[in-house]
């Protein structure tokens, strides 16, 4: 059997289930850390990545530089339309969003190595994911959607280059089909839940400190 992360995807049922009742009350309840993230640095240039139902609601509303949703043919498409890796010129984004669009894919370590890759040195992303331990799952169990806890996804974003912050925030109600746009520390049985990062930089050549030059006393300075 092939591991979880790579068994084939159904985009299509994917976004099929997003666009119905239980996954539009979903997307309201994540509108808030969207518009949170287009407006943390609202004269750069962000990138939003995610089912193409959200486009229609508060993602259109607050017009992200570039918008892309996940195809069947596990290519993107929206504002521009292309394969997996993203025809975009690197570190040109100071925020990418990526909403569910992760779990929309059979290779979601190549989609997080590209949204890196596009990111600035300082700039953020913003990672909407599925809680697989939330009673909501069984609302999309059967469309091709599968969650990951936050430790398997902070493993990978590190694998990237990117810096996970400590605290994931629950968001949505619980079992009920409706919109609950009140994130809270902590997943607990949220039926989704943000994840933030900050891509940081290193010199390649690490930089020592200088040694400490000791003199005697009353040497003139």
């Amino acid at each position: 059997m092939l591991p979880a992360f790579h068994r084939p995807i159904d985009t299509a049922a994917a976004a099929a289930w997003f666009a119905g009742a239980s996954g539009m009350a979903l997307l309201a309840s994540e509108a808030a850390c969207v518009r949170a993230a287009i407006q943390q640095f609202p004269r750069q240039r962000s990138l939003w990545l995610g089912p193409a139902a959200a486009v229609a609601g508060e993602v259109e509303a607050q017009m992200p530089s570039l918008r892309l949703q996940p195809e069947p043919a596990q290519g993107f498409a929206g504002d521009l339309r292309c394969g997996p890796s993203l025809p975009l010129a690197s570190e040109c984004f100071a925020v990418v969003i990526v909403q569910h669009a992760q779990e929309m894919t059979d290779a979601p370590e190549a989609l997080l190595e590209e949204c890196a890759r596009v990111l600035i040195p300082g700039g953020w992303l913003w990672l909407l994911a599925l809680n697989p331990l939330a009673p909501y799952r069984w609302r999309w169990s059967g469309h091709g959607l599968r969650g990951r806890e936050p430790v398997a996804w902070r493993h990978r974003l590190r694998a990237v280059g990117l810096l996970p912050e400590p605290v994931s925030q629950g968001l949505g109600s619980g079992w009920r089909a409706g919109s609950d746009p009140h994130p809270r520390p902590g997943v607990g049985l949220r039926p989704a839940f943000l994840l933030r990062c900050e891509k940081r930089t290193l010199p390649l050549t690490p930089i020592r400190k200088p040694r400490a030059i000791g003199l005697q006393a009353g040497t003139p300075a």
